[in-house]
């Protein structure tokens, strides 16, 4: 198989599955791991995918919004779901917490532990999942509703300043040493203000999101107390994420059973 065929079939595959690894390629191709490797390399200054520790995803579009509601409130990826069961490590019996309404927050949801707790949220889907639970005092702040049910606006931004939160949960369109970012100013802004009144603030980014810088910044990566990721970022980025003094843990995805997550060596 000519390089360029080869290309091609790592493309579809990108396509279909949403990542590629280098490793599984090599012997689906029957090539070494070195050509996957610059295969990779000249698919990523053409422009045409990301590449990642182990592999690569797609190209991420620096204003690209959320993805529709049946894909952000379905079932969640190994990685999603290897995050959130860290993620709610930093939670404690009889916190208030806020948990907006994307991807990452709707499996964290899932994943709440039973004792009292104090939810805030902006979220139509995420109040939704809460409401029947009877040890969960459930809050909503309001604005305008969007299609994706979330509210983001300058009333909801205004309102949410009232509040204090002992623990929130910061995800986006990405993060990497030069910041967190979204899609949208008007998200940044609500995004800050929730950042801005509490007093331990949890990033939870798959890898996919790490060394990705989306339209509109929402603050400096030093905002955030701590970033949770998975095994498949890359550890460049990390890196550099640490060294501004921030905390980095690996949620552990490849393997079924549990496996105690680690920090970034």
């Amino acid at each position: 198989m000519f390089s360029e065929e080869r290309r091609e079939k790592i493309l579809e595959v990108l396509k279909n599955e949403g990542r590629v690894l280098a490793k599984e390629l090599s012997d689906a191709l029957q090539v070494s791991i070195d050509s996957i490797r610059r295969d990779l390399s000249s698919l990523e200054d053409n422009g045409l995918l990301k590449r990642t520790h182990g592999g690569a995803i797609p190209v991420t579009e620096v204003n690209k919004g959320p993805s529709p509601n049946e894909v952000r409130f379905g079932e969640g990826s190994k990685y999603e779901k290897a995050i959130a069961k860290e993620a709610i490590k930093y939670i404690k019996e009889n916190d208030t917490i806020f948990l907006s309404g994307g991807g990452m927050h709707h499996e964290i949801v899932k994943h709440l532990p039973q004792y009292r707790l104090t939810v805030v949220t902006n979220s139509l889907a995420t109040a939704d999942a809460l409401r029947e639970k009877d040890n969960i005092d459930l809050y909503m702040v309001g604005g305008k509703v969007k299609k994706s049910g979330n509210m983001t606006d300058a009333l909801v931004t205004n309102l949410i300043s009232q509040y204090s939160f002992d623990v929130s949960f910061a995800t986006g369109g990405g993060i990497s040493e030069r910041g967190i970012s979204t899609a949208t100013p008007e998200v940044a802004a609500f995004m800050s203000a929730v950042e801005k009144v509490s007093r331990k603030v949890v990033g939870v980014f798959p890898h996919y999101k790490i060394g990705v810088n989306a339209f509109a910044k929402v603050g400096p990566v030093t905002n955030v107390d701590v970033v949770i990721t998975d095994d498949d970022a890359p550890r460049d980025h990390l890196s550099a994420i640490e060294q501004q003094g921030v905390s980095v843990v690996i949620a552990h995805s490849n393997f079924s059973h549990e496996q105690p997550a680690s920090k970034t060596e």
